[in-house]
């Protein structure tokens, strides 16, 4: 091995994700609406995020992070299946200052749902694995709603 090559290490990460839609600290808004909800239901609704990531499942517990990009439902088959394009950046513990992104299809109605991790920086350079998403509570009032995510990641 040269000495500026370096081995893939594999990293598994855990944490909550708050989607807040309601009050004044609303960290997920719509920004798009569908031409006609009647004809084609909430096909094409988009959202932006910059939600909170936590160590545990209470928002109130340590900030480890944020969640920032878009998702949008992109099935017109009742799946509800998002497109999801979100960078996590870590600003707590060893990995701060880094950054992972995932970017895949995201179907909310399935307990357990898997999307690739495309890329990262800092810590996660050259960041390729996946993340597995669990629904842990849902509000279908406000649309709220604690994601748990584990992650799994191979980089540099």
């Amino acid at each position: 091995m040269l000495p500026s090559e370096k081995l893939e290490s594999f990293t598994h990460l855990h944490f909550f994700f708050h989607d807040i839609l309601d009050g004044e600290k609303a960290t997920t808004l719509k920004i798009i609406n569908p031409p006609s909800e009647s004809s084609h239901g909430p096909f094409g609704s988009t959202y932006v995020i910059d939600n909170p990531l936590t160590k545990e499942q209470n928002l109130s517990s340590k900030l480890i992070g944020r969640a920032q990009g878009t998702y949008a439902l992109a099935s017109q088959q009742g799946d509800f299946a998002f497109k999801m394009d979100i960078n996590f950046i870590f600003i707590e513990g060893r990995y701060k200052g880094s950054t992972l992104t995932m970017l895949g299809r995201n179907v909310i109605v399935n307990e357990i749902r898997e999307m690739p991790i495309v890329g990262g920086t800092g810590a996660f350079r050259f960041a390729r694995g996946y993340a597995l998403a669990k629904t842990i509570w849902y509000n279908s009032t406000s649309g709220n709603a604690i994601e748990e995510f584990n992650i799994t990641i191979s980089h540099l």
